[in-house]
């Protein structure tokens, strides 16, 4: 049942992803960094970006009808997502950092040279520490989060050392350090990747690292503090955060920081938090009470008791159910609705507050 796999909270892999995108035909019309279509936004693209979850959910929804309309008349059959796929799909765009705010080049260097990270890092070799030519993790967020928590130790010690200060970066600053990274003359950053792992066993994970001990209040989700996380925003409060403990616990492998990320992705903290009032507004004026309000034997309501909505839940919905909601609906004469802005976000608010 479609509004059951809609609510599953699942993590995705971005390779899978990168094959979905092309398996499904995605690339006939988008293009990624320039390989694919040309008739469709080029999703690679950086320009004015930061789209949240939602947003991108909003843009899939709007854009739905003529996607729809473009498949049939280039015969390809319309896909019906699972809600594995969907995340999938999610973690290709977090791997190219599509929800991201764009970063600069000049910026990163300048940063570079502010946060005194030449102490210790050459751009091609020498130095204390590895040169930003070889840094690998720049295009995969898990592992970059990763590898600046085990540095923190080594880099305390050689920061005590040269008498300097710790840095602290802001979600900006790294990202663009990244972007600079990337551009440097010899760099060869391995294809983007990003793969959470099971939620379950990070959440075990999580208790076992003593995370939990001073994070539990913090991942309460109705008080929102972990909400609307891009992946630089995590590896950054990894970074900040190190320099506050008094003790470091030992470094955390890859696997075990795949699980953290795939439990902190099962809880919601990449989406961003909606406004329920607005999001009855919604509801109320994109009619969506018309199909799913109350008894209508049209369309099934959108709570649940067991299972809360996210956008993941919204493009499997939409992937299942989509063409023929607009099928009922242009029997009905009710307009496709489109969604601007916080729409997506608020609307997803409302409707787990009334599961």
């Amino acid at each position: 049942m479609w509004w059951l796999l809609a609510f599953m909270i699942v993590p995705g892999d971005a390779q899978r992803g990168a094959q979905l995108f092309e398996g499904q035909r995605c690339v006939a019309c988008h293009s990624v960094a320039g390989k694919g279509g040309k008739s469709a936004p080029d999703l690679g693209q950086r320009t004015a970006r930061g789209f949240t979850p939602s947003v991108l959910a909003s843009l899939m929804w709007n854009h739905a009808p003529q996607m729809w309309a473009a498949m049939e008349r280039a015969n390809i059959p319309k896909p019906q997502l699972s809600a594995q796929q969907a995340a999938d799909l999610y973690a290709y765009f977090f791997a190219f950092r599509y929800f991201e705010v764009p970063g600069d080049a000049a910026r990163g260097r300048a940063a570079f040279v502010s946060k005194k990270c030449g102490e210790c890092h050459s751009v091609d070799s020498g130095g204390a520490a590895p040169p930003l030519t070889s840094w690998k993790s720049t295009t995969d967020p898990i592992e970059l989060a990763r590898d600046m928590w085990n540095h923190a130790p080594k880099m305390r010690e050689e920061l005590t050392k040269r008498k300097i200060d710790w840095p602290k970066l802001s979600g900006q600053e790294l990202t663009d350090l990244l972007v600079y990274a990337r551009n440097v003359p010899g760099a060869k950053p391995a294809s983007p990747r990003f793969s959470p792992a099971s939620p379950e066993t990070g959440e075990v994970l999580f208790q076992a690292k003593g995370c939990a001990g001073c994070h539990k209040g913090e991942l309460d989700l109705s008080k929102g503090r972990l909400r609307s996380r891009t992946s630089a925003d995590l590896a950054v409060a990894m970074w900040n955060h190190a320099s506050k403990m008094i003790q470091l616990p030992p470094d955390i492998t890859e696997q075990e920081m795949r699980r953290i990320v795939g439990y902190l992705w099962s809880i919601q903290y990449f989406e961003e938090p909606g406004n329920v009032k607005h999001g009855e507004k919604v509801f109320a004026s994109k009619k969506c009470g018309t199909c799913h309000g109350g008894n209508s034997p049209i369309a099934p309501p959108m709570a649940n008791k067991t299972k809360k909505l996210d956008s993941i839940g919204v493009v499997t919905a939409l992937w299942h159910h989509g063409p023929d909601m607009l099928s009922k609906m242009k029997e009905k004469k009710v307009a496709w609705p489109r969604f601007q802005n916080a729409d997506m976000a608020d609307l997803i608010a409302y409707v787990n507050s009334i599961n």
